[in-house]
């Protein structure tokens, strides 16, 4: 029951080839399209996102089920372990952000002699913008790293005090995630469109990063069950794991409308000029991102037993996956690209190549320890869950 996933020879080669042919796009892109630096740092910073968050969520996805005194998360919890273990891989990407901060950012220029960046100044300079980072990066990948060298302790032992030392580590993981998810939103994503804020900005990225992270680890359970891992995880697991996807679509739409009706309500410049621009020049995108996001999610997952069919609720994940990539796509591209922004090989190509690393990375993982962490005192629980 508690066997290793085996990481075989052809797994290897077939992520390395989805790395291979990510790097084969980009060098057509680089001859056809002949994309401009700031196309490429675009993409760069979009595609670092997108799987930060997935790796990210997996120390969220423990931590928040411990402190809550889950049980039934026992059994998969393996799976965002191992998602964690690209942090640092996400890490060294963001810091090299720094050769591309010109075509990103536009407060990092000098010489603006604009009134609102510089009053910002204090926050938004260079400097402060990669301590900042560096202390995200540093706490995040320290007590990940603590959650799970306590959970492989903790297969070895029968005693409590790794119980309660897990419970420990993720509550500060979760109090320094509460403030460091809002902070990251506003250095990474919002000082782009450096002259406007919402409030809310910081509750709508972090449940896209919720949604990601809910329909990665469906689909992980999908692959290993297809392999013939994981038959500890029953219908019961996978329901829950249908009605967090469900839920949060339908709250990452609540937070979605209620930031863009409060902006349309009153309707200032200051503010509509943020989504002026996403619904205007990028109209079709834009609403296929209330389909994917919403639309689909709320009447693909509207009934029970569409939450208990793993192999539907893995066309759903991986659907809100599509969705809240391009979503990431609009929240980055009206600020440095514009209007004139496309998807070509470029985009694909880094997808593909930051898709088969990050696989590579998370499945070397998953390798090195059983995939049933042992000797919880709610592992029984988890066995005999039923909702």
């Amino acid at each position: 029951m508690d066997k290793n996933y085996t990481f075989s020879r052809k797994t290897q080669i077939t992520l390395l080839a989805v790395g291979g042919f990510g790097i084969l796009l980009l060098l057509l892109g680089y001859f056809i399209e002949a994309p401009s630096s700031q196309r490429f740092w675009t993409n760069y910073l979009i595609n670092n996102l997108f799987f930060l968050f997935i790796a990210l969520f997996g120390g969220v996805f423990q931590a928040l089920h411990k402190i809550a005194y889950s049980g039934w998360h026992i059994a998969l919890q393996r799976i965002p372990e191992a998602l964690a273990s690209f942090l640092p891989i996400s890490a060294i990407m963001m810091f090299l952000l720094y050769f591309g901060m010109h075509d990103i950012y536009h407060w990092s220029h000098e010489g603006l002699h604009d009134p609102i960046l510089e009053a910002k100044a204090a926050y938004l300079n260079i400097p402060f913008f990669f301590i900042r980072m560096a202390v995200y990066f540093g706490v995040w990948i320290w007590l990940t790293r603590l959650l799970r060298k306590n959970s492989l302790q903790q297969d070895l032992s029968n005693d409590i005090k790794y119980y309660k030392k897990g419970k420990l580590l993720a509550a500060l993981f979760m109090v320094f995630f509460a403030i460091s998810s809002s902070t990251m939103s506003w250095d990474w994503l919002m000082s782009i469109d450096a002259h406007w804020y919402s409030t809310l900005y910081g509750w709508f990225v972090f449940i896209g990063l919720f949604e990601i992270g809910i329909a990665s680890i469906i689909l992980f359970i999908s692959f290993l069950k297809w392999k013939g891992h994981l038959e500890f995880i029953n219908k019961e697991h996978i329901h829950d794991m249908g009605k967090y996807l469900f839920a949060f679509s339908i709250f990452w739409m609540y937070l979605w409308f209620s930031q863009y009706l409060l902006i349309w309500y009153s309707h200032i410049p200051e503010e509509t000029a943020y989504f002026a621009p996403r619904l205007n020049d990028h109209t079709v995108l834009f609403f296929t991102i209330l389909v994917l996001n919403f639309l689909i999610p709320l009447l693909g997952l509207m009934t029970r037993n569409s939450k208990r069919n793993l192999k539907w609720l893995s066309l759903m994940a991986v659907v809100v996956l599509v969705g809240q990539w391009l979503n990431i796509y609009l929240l980055v591209i009206p600020g440095t690209i514009g209007k004139t922004a496309q998807i070509g090989f470029t985009e694909i190509g880094f997808v593909c190549l930051y898709l088969g690393g990050f696989l590579f990375v998370v499945f070397a993982s998953l390798a090195k320890a059983p995939l049933l962490s042992k000797n919880d005192p709610l592992l029984k629980e988890s066995f005999h869950y039923e909702t």
